[in-house]
């Protein structure tokens, strides 16, 4: 982590223990930590002063986890890493489709859930920064435009507004059209690390960057599978 920067985390949980737990680890990593023991309290914390990455317990009382990422989303781009005790399939997609960058199941290890967030932190801000030069800060394939410095995304000149994870995965593709990737590959520039219960994690990725970049995301123009590989990025005119 860079050391002249101190990075802000709100930790967003009801269990008083778990959050004195996080807290102690976290500003033990040089952190500066915000809690929060409910939803509500957790928005007013990030409209008071700006926070850099947000874990969020789901099950909390007045506005639940998922419910304060919808929140987030809705004006900010920040990671944002989900700890909880539900580890069913259909809690983590519903967490990844909602913008969620990583999801840690209770019991955790405190020290892994400082490497996660590290490694969010470091991928989200320095992705960009770390290319300098100028042929390289802005990508593009096709119609798509992807600024690397403003971490931007524009189709044919217009918006698309993507989520830090939807970010790294597509940089990582622009930066090397036609290459294609392994799904290992691919969650490395997210968290780093594979397993294979992250196989269906990167599928939905996939499936919503796809949903944002097709005009028809079942016939894809830009995100290609290979099957039994994995997917590339390229772009040829119809």
């Amino acid at each position: 982590m860079e050391a002249q920067r101190q990075y802000t985390i709100l930790v967003a949980e009801d269990d008083k223990d778990i959050r004195s737990l996080l807290k102690l680890y976290l500003e033990s990593s040089g952190f500066r930590v915000i809690l929060a023991e409910d939803g509500r309290k957790a928005l007013r914390e990030m409209e008071r002063e700006p926070v850099d990455l947000a874990l969020l317990d789901i099950m909390m009382p007045g506005l639940d986890g998922y419910q304060v990422l919808e929140k987030i989303r809705a004006s900010a781009n920040i990671p944002v890493l989900f700890l909880t005790a539900k580890d069913q399939d259909h809690h983590k997609i519903l967490g990844l489709n909602l913008g969620a960058d990583s999801y840690l199941t209770k019991p955790f290890n405190p020290l892994e859930v400082v490497a996660h967030v590290q490694a969010n932190l470091r991928r989200f801000y320095k992705l960009g920064s770390g290319i300098r030069q100028e042929s390289e800060r802005i990508l593009k394939v096709g119609g798509l435009s992807l600024d690397l410095d403003r971490m931007k995304l524009e189709k044919d000149g217009q918006p698309v507004e993507l989520t830090p994870t939807e970010f790294r995965i597509l940089a990582r593709m622009m930066q090397s059209p036609g290459r294609v990737f392994t799904k290992a590959q691919l969650y490395d520039s997210i968290s780093g690390g594979f397993s294979e219960s992250d196989d269906k994690t990167m599928m939905v990725h996939i499936s919503k960057l796809r949903e944002k970049l097709e005009d028809d995301s079942k016939n894809p123009s830009y995100i290609k599978t290979v099957r039994g590989i994995g997917y590339k990025i390229e772009y040829k005119n119809p």
